[in-house]
């Protein structure tokens, strides 16, 4: 089944903790759970399959997990855990590393070797939320030992290529169950060389990777670049080649695999923001050709024409409408 759905709301109270081990059991890997809270326990768990890959969301109170050898022989999925951390505060070891952990902060691990950790919940955190991205280490396009060096240990999710990862599996999360199969296999192949892109950066191993994978991850790297400065009137293509050292040229050659160009991808995602503008009640007062400035239109005109062309009607006409529909 592509994408399923647990919580123990449905279940009696005294079964409740027995099923979360039993499943994350299942679904992750074998794990020794023990938990404060196992008279009142409350969890949940999705996991969508991608291609190749599996993607899990867990939401759990306080809890300890520990896999041990003895678990390792019994079955071992061999995987890398790549776990993006939501909410809560959590505790890792494995080998001879280990990290505190909060929202905001990746973490990996393999099942391979043994491992433990806590998680933290409380008035202050609230419970624990991960997503888990498991990781067939055959696949992995970088040598173990590479990886080895990152191996529990606080890794960062609020910029660069951490950023850029985070953004694209908690849309994947959200958006993921929705798509086909044939979808969900592009997007685990995405998800892999995202992941590998951004173990490689920290692991200092970008020459490792496939000339496929880091253009990729260069592409991703572009497009987070040109959404986070949509309203600079400079952005172009060559302003974007020059920033991510690269040539017009290349830049041209990578958005050969998509729909559209690098300029017309640039005026879709102004338009864009400037539509959601448009509509917004509080910005009512704000002129419509100011709405356009604010996102690097500058030409009143030009704003005007190109808006019809991409919704049908003018953007002040656009405004009253949605604003009326309010």
């Amino acid at each position: 089944m592509a994408f399923t759905a647990f919580d123990t709301a449905g279940l009696r109270p005294d079964e409740r903790f027995a099923w979360w081990c039993e499943t994350v059991g299942r679904g992750v890997a074998p794990t020794r759970i023990t938990s404060d809270s196992e008279v009142d326990f409350s969890g949940s768990m999705t996991s969508l399959d991608i291609g190749d890959l599996q993607l899990t969301t867990l939401a759990f109170p306080e809890l300890r997990s520990e896999r041990t050898e003895e678990l390792i022989r019994g079955g071992d999925p061999e995987t890398y855990e790549l776990t993006l951390i939501l909410g809560g505060a959590m505790w890792i070891s494995q080998g001879r590393n280990e990290a505190d952990l909060s929202a905001g902060d990746f973490a990996v691990w393999t099942s391979s070797r043994p491992y433990r950790g806590r998680a933290v919940s409380g008035p202050t955190v609230g419970d624990s939320r991960a997503l888990i991205v498991h990781l067939p280490r055959a696949l992995v396009p970088l040598p173990e030992a590479r990886v080895d060096q990152l191996l529990a240990r606080g890794l960062p999710a609020r910029s660069g290529m951490g950023r850029i990862l985070a953004e694209y599996l908690s849309a994947l999360a959200e958006q993921g169950p929705a798509t086909d199969e044939r979808d969900r296999t592009r997007l685990g192949a995405t998800t892999l060389d995202l992941a590998a892109g951004f173990l490689a950066h920290l692991a200092d191993a970008h020459g490792e990777l496939a000339p496929e994978t880091r253009h990729r991850v260069l592409l991703a790297r572009i497009d987070t670049f040109i959404q986070d400065n949509l309203a600079d009137p400079q952005l172009t293509p060559r302003s974007i080649a020059a920033h991510h050292h690269i040539s017009v040229r290349l830049l041209h050659h990578l958005f050969r695999s998509r729909d559209e160009t690098v300029s017309a991808t640039i005026r879709r995602r102004r338009l864009e923001r400037c539509h959601a503008d448009l509509a917004a009640s509080h910005l009512r007062t704000v002129p419509v050709h100011a709405i356009g400035a604010r996102w690097g239109l500058n030409s009143a005109a030009g704003f005007s024409h190109a808006f019809r062309a991409a919704y049908g009607m003018p953007p002040g006409e656009y405004r009253q409408a949605a604003l009326r529909a309010h």
